[in-house]
């Protein structure tokens, strides 16, 4: 299955802070699954995402966080998702245009939206996907 990440309100709570079970769920969802970035902090090159996620995360995690694939996408995110395979997108926000071309392509719910500050330990649920 294919991951796509978001990092800001994801993987860190502010720019101050990771999430909860963030480095733990890296390490899950690199090991099963290919993953990729679905950021702002990457759009075709992951070495800038990489250099700015080294200031949060140890040098273990930072092991797995280079593996993670880059994307390229202009306008919407969803133009970097390939709709061919089954997919989940960790992301704590979705625009109006992402949420048509997700219905348009029956998998609206691969998107989870994650919401840290309702659920704080949100993405250990998802450690066994």
């Amino acid at each position: 299955m294919n991951i796509y990440l978001d990092i800001d309100g994801v993987l860190l709570v502010n720019d101050h802070e990771i999430a909860n079970f963030s480095k733990e769920f890296i390490k899950y969802m690199v090991k099963n699954h290919n993953v990729y970035w679905l950021t702002t902090h990457c759009r075709g090159n992951s070495l800038s995402t990489i250099d700015f996620l080294k200031e949060f995360f140890d040098l273990d995690t930072m092991k797995y966080i280079e593996k993670i694939k880059e994307t390229y996408w202009e306008v919407n995110k969803t133009e970097a998702i390939d709709f061919s395979k089954p997919f989940l997108w960790f992301d704590d926000d979705l625009f109006d245009e992402e949420k048509e071309v997700l219905i348009k392509n029956n998998c609206l719910n691969s998107w989870v939206g994650i919401d840290l500050n309702e659920d704080p330990n949100q993405l250990k649920k998802y450690l066994k996907i």
